[in-house]
């Protein structure tokens, strides 16, 4: 006959008879005798019989069930008794771990409970449990890990209730290393204490925020703080609008202008090039603003230089950076001193490749989940839920 492990899936057996009805029942028994469960001696005697009904899988619109013949052993060492433990089947469960990996992973890609229910031939509610015990056994498999070496730290909105929550994003490996809720240091405090091997972290990557700052010195002594670019021109060009409003006011409001000033010259046609400089030269102040910012966005820009490469760029952009602080415009002098304050990691941003793109990306994918489960109100069901859809990139064991 022939062997189960090459049609099934499953180790061990050997087909006995198939039968065809309502569904496809596939007889067989297992082939090799237990040792212990208790004790690991293999002197073990067959006490008694039974059979064992298992949904498998889905051939088609039919359904696969095993009927097992299987066994209560004897130990004649210990003298205690157990049950056939069958690899690929959990003691007291009615369906195979490929059965219920295939209606989590069904279930995880989209279709409903109630689908699942009608082809599947289980109950909404076993679908959603089988659905969060995977879930679970996911994120244990992952709470071991190590600290990654290139940490990226952001937040994003979690309720109006409970405030915001802070990603911990593997950016070496683009995965989802933990959430946590909060932002404040005391809030983060005791979850960063529990990292393992906190060390070898090389590189943290975060926005200008003093308190992550703080947190990332204090958790992290290993590490080199490197600024975020998208947040750093984000910064200058919303710094750049509030001095717009305060040169031009009536300007500020003209959407086409606005589209026009916002982007960065290389991405404007000939056209526009020309209606942008017939405003500009109408508020020569503003001109100069502009091409100012312009010039300083180019080199914020610059990525994967060499020391020697970046020295002359650090020195136009510190020069920059004094004339911001001796300008007049509030909103320009302001930004100075942020990008005074943060020169040191603005600097590191011009060497090293890296960004927070990968965890502004699962912020998007948080969103969607949260959408899809209508909410969250408990942060530890959304934590499992995030972990098991953003931090994991591997296919686990079957459990035995």
């Amino acid at each position: 006959m022939p062997c189960l492990d090459d049609i099934i899936g499953l180790s061990g057996f050997q087909i006995q008879n198939v039968l065809k009805g309502k569904s496809i029942e596939v007889i067989g028994r297992y082939v090799h005798r237990p040792a212990c469960a208790h004790c690991g001696a293999k002197g073990c005697r067959i006490k008694s019989s039974f059979w064992r009904r298992l949904r498998h899988s889905r051939q088609g619109n039919q359904l696969i069930e095993l009927v097992i013949r299987s066994h209560k052993y004897v130990c004649l060492v210990c003298r205690r008794y157990f049950n056939l433990r069958i690899p690929g089947i959990l003691p007291r469960r009615k369906a195979t771990e490929n059965f219920r990996l295939e209606v989590y992973e069904k279930h995880h890609g989209g279709l409903s409970q109630r689908l699942l229910s009608k082809t599947h031939g289980i109950g909404e509610a076993t679908v959603e449990r089988w659905y969060r015990d995977f879930v679970v056994y996911r994120v244990k498999e992952l709470s071991n890990r190590h600290s990654p070496r290139v940490l990226g730290i952001d937040e994003h909105f979690f309720t109006r209730k409970q405030g915001y929550a802070t990603t911990l994003c593997d950016l070496g490996n683009h995965k989802v290393h933990d959430v946590i809720l909060g932002r404040s240091e005391a809030a983060l405090r005791q979850p960063l204490a529990m990292l393992r091997s906190r060390e070898r972290t090389k590189i943290v990557v975060m926005d200008l925020s003093d308190t992550y700052r703080s947190i990332a010195r204090k958790h992290f002594p290993n590490a080199m703080i490197i600024a975020d670019r998208f947040h750093v021109i984000r910064l200058v060009n919303h710094s750049f609008l509030k001095a717009w409003q305060q040169l031009d006011p009536a300007g500020r409001k003209n959407r086409g202008l606005l589209s026009l000033m916002r982007r960065h010259d290389w991405k404007l046609s000939e056209e526009q090039k020309e209606n942008l400089e017939s405003y500009l030269q109408n508020h020569q102040v503003l001109r100069e603003v502009y091409y100012f910012k312009q010039r300083l966005n180019h080199i914020l820009l610059l990525r994967g230089l060499s020391r020697r490469g970046m020295r002359p760029h650090l020195r136009t952009l510190l020069e920059m950076i004094a004339q911001l602080k001796a300008g007049p415009l509030h909103a320009l002098k302001t930004l100075g001193e942020t990008l005074d304050s943060w020169v040191e990691e603005i600097g590191r941003m011009l060497r090293f490749s890296k960004s927070n793109g990968i965890t502004e990306g699962f912020h998007n994918k948080m969103e969607m989940i949260s959408r899809r489960a209508f909410g969250f109100r408990n942060f530890q069901n959304y934590r499992l839920r995030v972990l098991a859809h953003c931090g994991w990139d591997g296919v686990f064991a079957i459990r035995n």
